[in-house]
């Protein structure tokens, strides 16, 4: 009798801890749906957000040739069209005067901070100056 609940019971430890390791290998239960659940939203994200993109891409291209076709629309019907500039040109009209603006207010922002920089050299020669001939002063009259 001892045999056969010792048998019995080392049965019942295999039959255990053999279905305990087949979950470890396995994901289940709470997990395997987390898992599936992660899974599934994930999938779902990606395809919206390709979705999305698609409709963007199409109605990006849409306006623009709305915009395109107006533009030459208006070119046929005023007869006003720009012309192609070569690699020299630079523009002109408020643009050429917001540019000389500019370069003035560089050139007299440059022009101010070089006056400081030289007014600071000179000071810090002359007092680099009276300072040694303070110690040359002080040292000569020590005995």
């Amino acid at each position: 009798m001892r045999i056969a609940h010792l048998l019995g019971a080392l049965a019942f430890v295999g039959v255990a801890g053999g279905s305990a390791a087949a979950q470890e290998t396995k994901p289940g239960g709470l997990n395997k749906v987390a898992h599936d659940v992660s899974k599934t939203m994930k999938k779902a994200g990606k395809d919206t957000k390709a979705e999305v993109k698609r409709d963007a891409a199409r109605t990006h291209t849409v306006l623009t040739k709305a915009g395109n076709d107006t533009k030459a629309e208006l070119k046929r019907t005023t007869g006003v069209t720009s012309k192609s500039p070569d690699a020299t040109h630079k523009p002109g009209g408020l643009n050429k005067l917001a540019r000389d603006v500019s370069h003035a207010s560089k050139k007299t922002g440059a022009e101010a901070k070089h006056d400081l920089k030289d007014a600071k050299a000179e000071a810090h020669h002359d007092l680099t100056k009276a300072g040694k001939d303070a110690k040359a002063e002080a040292k000569a009259k020590t005995p």
